[in-house]
């Protein structure tokens, strides 16, 4: 039987069109793991692949989607079994190798996450490659031993995906939070997730091309980049973690060695794509037990259908429309 699929092809004149069609398992990519997709979610780089971004996807055509929760129906593998209950996120999947906005994909076994169980298709979907950034970033930034007596932690872009969900694990952490957001609707939403402070983006956009600002934070996750990224290191206090996960700004960081050479300040970076699978299974358990958040992932997320994703929700994010997480309920087409 054809499932659906989001499927984006270029055209003879070099632009890019995206529609739900009718594919078959036979068109998928081989692989040990044949999964039935539950949810997936919406991530900025599946807007670009879904755009025809050649930096993301090299070959069209193609289905975005780097996260999939769903059913293994095929295993080829000994550590999987048809029935269980998986998850993926990063690798190549909705790069370059078809991803979760279709019904099924099918990739290689070392990709693939027993899903854990305190959580639903559509909680680890909320969670997402957002969320395992998100986490990713306070596991960093603990093991330099930032800890929440330090002070407060900058949360950058804290109403999109991988700051809300920064917000909300720093909080259940125990941290104090400060979430910078450029959306003026977004202070009763982030106070709900755990945000002790809310402010605007000036708060860290400093001009004055001073080397060093007075110190104001203990650290940071940043998904902006540009000034902004250099205002979070000169402005950190001694010891200090500014984790870099985004560049939604800006690719570029100017700055000096003073932050780093005189306040001991450490600029971490966040590769969640290919990150390890013994660390990633470890930050999923994290997830599921002392990091559990399912009390704040009912406001962070927001269900659609595979059509809905299609016709409003990939240019919404693009253009900074979304505030939180777009959740793809699969078996809405």
């Amino acid at each position: 039987m054809p499932f659906k699929a989001l499927w984006v092809t270029e055209t003879k004149s070099g632009t890019f069109e995206r529609k739900i069609v009718d594919r078959y398992i036979d068109d998928l990519p081989p692989g040990e793991v044949l999964i039935r997709v539950q949810y997936s979610s919406l991530n900025y780089k599946d807007a670009l692949s879904a755009t025809g971004n050649k930096g993301i996807t090299r070959e069209f055509p193609h289905t975005p989607g780097i996260d999939a929760a769903g059913v293994v129906e095929i295993s080829r593998n000994e550590n999987f079994a048809v029935g269980d209950e998986v998850l993926v996120t990063g690798y190549d999947l909705g790069m370059n190798t078809c991803g979760g906005f279709g019904q099924y994909i099918r990739i290689p076994a070392a990709w693939v996450v027993k899903k854990p169980e305190t959580l639903s298709f559509k909680e680890c979907m909320t969670i997402g490659t957002a969320g395992f950034t998100a986490a990713s970033a306070l596991y960093k930034m603990q093991l330099m031993r930032r800890l929440p007596e330090h002070g407060p932690i900058v949360v950058t872009g804290a109403s999109g995906g991988v700051g809300s969900l920064s917000v909300a694990l720093l909080s259940k952490a125990g941290y104090e939070v400060i979430a910078v957001s450029g959306k003026s609707n977004a202070q009763d939403y982030l106070q709900h997730l755990g945000a002790e402070r809310v402010e605007n983006r000036n708060f860290v956009n400093d001009d004055s091309m001073k080397a060093l600002i007075r110190p104001r934070w203990a650290g940071a996750i940043d998904t902006v980049g540009g000034n902004t990224l250099a205002t979070l290191l000169k402005g950190c206090r001694p010891e200090g973690c500014v984790v870099s996960t985004g560049l939604v700004g800006s690719p570029k960081l100017a700055t000096t060695v003073y932050p780093f050479i005189l306040n001991g300040v450490n600029l971490l970076g966040i590769g969640s794509a290919e990150t390890p699978m013994s660390v990633r299974l470890m930050i999923w358990e994290k997830m599921a037990g002392d990091w559990n958040i399912k009390d704040k992932l009912a406001a962070i997320g927001k269900e659609v259908s595979l059509q809905e994703l299609n016709e409003s929700c990939i240019d919404a994010i693009l253009n900074g429309k979304i505030m939180g997480r777009i959740v793809v309920n699969l078996s809405l087409v």
